[in-house]
Parts: C-alpha cells; sequence; structure tokens
C-alpha cells in the first residue's frame, strides 16, 4: 500500500495544519479571543513567562476579554506585559482584574489584517512543501536502493501530491473562514 512509506510524513504535515491554527488565533478579528494574549511574555517571579501560566483568561462577552491573575501581585507585570506586547488595545485594572475591550477594527486596519494572514497561510503552504520535499526525497532514495520498484515509486509519488493536496486545500479553507472573521463588522 502506497501509504505505509508516507505514514512517517503525516505528522509533519498534520503539525503544519496545527501550527497555523494557533497562529492564526493571535490575529484580531474584532471579537474577543483568548488566542490573541495568552503567549503574551510577562515579567514575573523574576522570569519571562506566558500570560497563560499566570492568569486565567476569560471572554465574558463578544469584545470583551478578562484577565485575573492567580497571584494578585503579579497584578502589574501582567498589565506591564500587555502594553508592551503591543497588542493595539489598553488593559484597564479594575481590582483584580484586567479588562481589554476590543476596538472594532477599521476597514484599512481589516485589510492589513488580511494581508497579515495571507503571509500566514503563505507560511504554511512553504511547510507542507518542505514535507512533501523530504517524502519524495524518502521515495526516490527508496527505488534508488532498490527498495521499492519504479512502478510503487510512481504510486507512491502520486500518494504524496494528493495528500499534499489535501493539506493545501485544508488551509485553503482556513483562510477562507478566517477571512470571513476579520472582514465580518
Amino acid at each position: 500500500m502506497p501509504t505505509d512509506l508516507l505514514r512517517p510524513f503525516r505528522p509533519e504535515f498534520d503539525a503544519t495544519i496545527d501550527f497555523l491554527k494557533q497562529d492564526l488565533s493571535t490575529l484580531r478579528t474584532g471579537r474577543a479571543n483568548p488566542g490573541m494574549v495568552e503567549h503574551v511574555s510577562v515579567e514575573a517571579y523574576g522570569s519571562r513567562m506566558e500570560l497563560v501560566g499566570v492568569a486565567s483568561i476569560s471572554v465574558p462577552d463578544a469584545r470583551t476579554l478578562v484577565i485575573e491573575p492567580w497571584d494578585k501581585s503579579v497584578l502589574k507585570d501582567v498589565e506591564r506585559g500587555l502594553i508592551d506586547a503591543n497588542l493595539g488595545v489598553n488593559p484597564v485594572v479594575s481590582g483584580n482584574t484586567i479588562r481589554i475591550v476590543m476596538p472594532p477594527p477599521t476597514e484599512e486596519s481589516r485589510r492589513n489584517l488580511v494581508k497579515m494572514m495571507n503571509e500566514k497561510l503563505e507560511n504554511a503552504r512553504i511547510g507542507v512543501r518542505g514535507a512533501r520535499e523530504k517524502a519524495k526525497a524518502v521515495i526516490v532514495e527508496a527505488e534508488k536502493n532498490k527498495e521499492i520498484s519504479e512502478d510503487e515509486k510512481y504510486r507512491y509519488l502520486e500518494e504524496l501530491d494528493k495528500m499534499a493536496a489535501g493539506f493545501n486545500e485544508r488551509i485553503k479553507l482556513i483562510g477562507t473562514e478566517k477571512e470571513k472573521e476579520i472582514m465580518t463588522i
């Protein structure tokens, strides 16, 4: 079966898609999304940590993020990290929590977000091509070493092309959904 030789490469293709989804979740779409801030670097306890490691992040409504540090002594550090991250939003400290209200993006900023999204999609396509090239090199080497026949090589290559096309189609669908989300007012 042609997929036997390709099986070790599937996780690399899947990792590209997973990374793309995580990367796109950081884009600001006008809707509050914890993914936008959870990887913000915060100076706490004498070292750099991700925000998700020092606070809980909740979304009480479509335009508001509420960040509540588990240790109230790092509240100012979390606020400083959010300001330094330059997210284009103003964190507001109220009591033991930090509120971030997402302003609706302008038409120009939505278009810029779509451009950034397209760059991220292209990087994902490059990742798929890289994984495809690695798999292709293994197939060609296997045929050269007489581990598979020439006919099997062509079947493997055809199966590899189908797999890569499927992942590229998934990337395209993810991009279409994200663009719709970004452009929706």
